[in-house]
């Protein structure tokens, strides 16, 4: 795919996270595209993964669960992704999660 920067790139972790960490601010509502982001080697069709979770939980223990599942993804299981086939998210966007 030619990207915006006017290269060819084969889809590729490193081409997503470039993308990824094209973002130079995040809004409060995290809404932000990363397709067809800037960046000499940024894969032009790039996504994050979104989840739509409920602020508060009908069910405390399954509330529990989900914010245990999601410390996890960023604390955890970030160090896990490339093994999976999934780009790693840039720190910075890391760390505001």
């Amino acid at each position: 795919m030619k990207n915006a920067a006017g290269n060819w790139e084969r889809a590729s972790i490193a081409g997503v996270t470039e993308a990824a960490a094209s973002v130079k601010q995040i809004p409060a509502d995290y809404r932000v595209s990363i397709t067809n982001a800037p960046g000499k080697d940024a894969y032009p069709i790039s996504s994050f993964t979104w989840l739509l979770i409920p602020v508060h939980s009908t069910d405390p223990a399954k509330g529990k669960v989900i914010k245990d599942m999601l410390s996890w993804i960023i604390n955890s299981g970030e160090n896990e992704v490339t093994a999976l086939s999934y780009a790693p998210l840039p720190k910075a966007v890391a760390d505001r999660c």
